[in-house]
Formats: structure tokens, C-alpha cells, sequence
């Protein structure tokens, strides 16, 4: 068949690369514009234009697939559009412009977490399994009918940012067995059934760690927002990322955001157990470990918020 293949990020990058070791012509790769990064804010291409490059296909970018955007891809006549974290939606006319229409790779054992963060979404959930599930385009947000769906548990120590990198994998493997299907006509789609949670977009504040919920629920949001957009606290009044926390077994309770050292351990109080700090970044300073950090404070205890 001849596809049209959409994406950006660098978990799209595993499925652009399984449909284009197969037999199916991708006739142009859809991405988002060069995005400003670091701190010299360079303008750089996404990694699906990257990896889309090294391999000749044609690259549109853009960030609306507007009346534009459908002109040139119904110019390719395609079979199929596939979209996997694109980061736009596809609306009509350009819904129907593939003979088949489009099939989207979500994150997610749909219909929970429909949305732009079903990975993250799940592990602050501290949802005990997670993954991806390959169904048909409609208008309604992620409500189309699966062609297949894989699973997968979610480890008690697992950030998103780990799930999300072997969900690209496994997810892009499924997604060839679905496209593989389309184009021989054995394809069965099942609508969705169940109850439906949404997965907004994270945001800053959802980053923002507060201490006096459960060490469960503190532990679970950190590695939720990691590595993106990254947990924080204020410590002295200015931002504090937390890289990485651990659990704690048989350590007296500390007040909820206090910070102090206890057999060599920096811990911080929650709302329940304490957790260990184990990587962090103050405000201006590289990533350290928190023992590193503690040190050069010199202080016996300090208070997060």
C-alpha cells in the first residue's frame, strides 16, 4: 500500500522505521516544524524529520493539517495514513482522503487514557499495567474501533519515560501487524468498550510535588512526570527538581516537605513514609546526586513546599 506516516517524537521514530523495512511505499512523512531548543533555543528538527531524512522520504512540516497540508497529501493518493504522537488532529476532508482512512498507535489500553498523555496519566495513576493499541481514526478523540492491542505491565519503579521507550518498540511491532492486515483485507476492528478516562496534556503545576499527599501518591507522580516535565519542589524559595526518588522500609515518619539526613540517607517527609532523595538539580546547578547536594548545604534539615 502507499502510506502516509505522521509523527514527531522520538517514540514515533520505531514505527516509522518497522513500515519502512516493509514492502508498503510511505509516500510522504507529515511532522511538526523545527522546534527551538536548549538554551540557545537552536532551531531543530523533530526526531521522526531526522530519522525520515536519513531515509529519502519526503518531509512536510507543519503544525496544522490545514487545507494546505490536505492538498499534498491527497496529491500522493494514499492507501492509508497512519499517525503515531503526531501532535495535531486530523479532521475532514482530510479524514477521508486515505482510501482506508487513517489508524492512529496510542499509548494506552484504549478506552482509558484517551488524550496527549496516557503514559504519564497511568503511572501517576498507579495504574498496575499499560499499552498500545492501534485503532481507526474518527472526529471524537481517541473513540475510533481497535484493530489490535498489546499489554504490558507498568514496574513498581518504572518512569514514563521507561514505559514509553519500550512501548514505542513493541507498539511499532504491533502496528506493522495491523497495517499488514489492512492490506490484505483480514483486518477486524473491535469498538471500544469499558469505561473512558481522559489523559490531558500535562502541564507545569502537574510537575509540582505536594508533600502532604501519600508517599505512594508523591512516588508515582515523580516518576510520572519524568523525564518530562520534570518533578519539582521550592527549596528556599526557588524551583527544585526532583530527578529521582526511592521508597524507604523502617524509617520513622518526618513532617510532610521537611529534608533531612537520617544513616545517610537524605529523605523528605510526605504525608505518610518518608522517600529518599537520590538525583537532583537545584535552581542554576547541574543534576547531582542528593548526597553530593546535602553536603554542600551544611545544614540539619531544610523545608520543601
Amino acid at each position: 500500500m502507499k502510506l502516509i506516516f505522521a509523527g514527531t517524537p522520538a517514540v514515533a521514530v520505531p514505527s516509522l522505521l518497522a513500515l519502512a523495512a516493509t514492502d508498503h511505499t510511505i509516500a510522504a512523512v507529515i511532522t511538526r516544524t523545527d522546534a527551538p531548543l536548549g538554551r540557545k533555543r537552536v532551531l531543530t528538527p523533530s526526531p521522526v524529520a531526522d530519522a525520515a531524512d536519513s531515509l529519502g522520504f519526503d518531509v512536510l512540516k507543519t503544525n496544522r493539517l490545514d487545507e494546505a497540508a490536505t492538498e499534498q497529501i491527497a496529491a500522493r493518493q494514499p492507501d492509508l495514513g497512519v499517525i503515531v504522537a503526531y501532535g495535531g488532529i486530523v479532521r475532514e476532508p482530510l479524514l477521508s482522503v486515505p482510501r482506508l482512512g487513517w489508524i492512529n498507535l496510542h499509548f494506552s489500553l484504549l478506552p482509558r487514557w484517551r488524550g496527549a498523555s496516557p503514559v504519564q496519566r497511568a503511572v501517576i495513576a498507579g495504574d498496575e499495567l499499560s499499552g498500545a493499541a492501534v485503532f481507526q481514526l474518527v472526529r471524537e478523540l481517541d473513540a475510533g474501533a481497535v484493530f489490535g492491542q498489546i499489554s504490558q505491565p507498568i514496574g513498581a519503579h518504572s518512569t514514563s519515560g521507561h514505559l514509553l521507550e519500550t512501548l514505542s518498540h513493541s507498539g511499532a511491532e504491533l502496528l506493522v501487524r495491523v497495517v499488514a492486515a489492512l492490506a490484505d483485507g483480514t483486518a477486524e476492528a473491535v469498538e471500544q468498550a469499558g469505561d473512558v478516562t481522559l489523559a490531558p496534556k500535562l502541564t507545569i503545576e502537574d510537575a509540582r510535588v505536594d508533600w502532604t499527599q501519600p508517599a505512594t501518591v508523591v512516588y508515582n507522580r515523580v516518576r510520572g512526570v519524568t523525564p518530562e516535565p520534570g518533578a519539582f519542589t521550592t527549596v528556599d524559595g526557588t524551583r527544585f527538581k526532583l530527578l529521582e526518588v526511592a521508597p524507604v522500609r523502617e524509617v520513622p515518619p518526618l513532617p510532610a516537605g521537611m529534608i533531612c539526613e537520617r544513616d545517610k540517607k537524605v529523605l523528605v517527609g510526605t504525608g505518610s513514609e518518608p522517600l529518599e532523595l537520590l538525583s537532583v538539580q537545584p535552581a542554576g546547578k547541574t543534576a547531582m546526586t542528593a548526597s553530593d547536594w546535602w553536603r554542600g548545604i551544611s545544614v540539619s534539615e531544610v523545608m520543601a513546599s
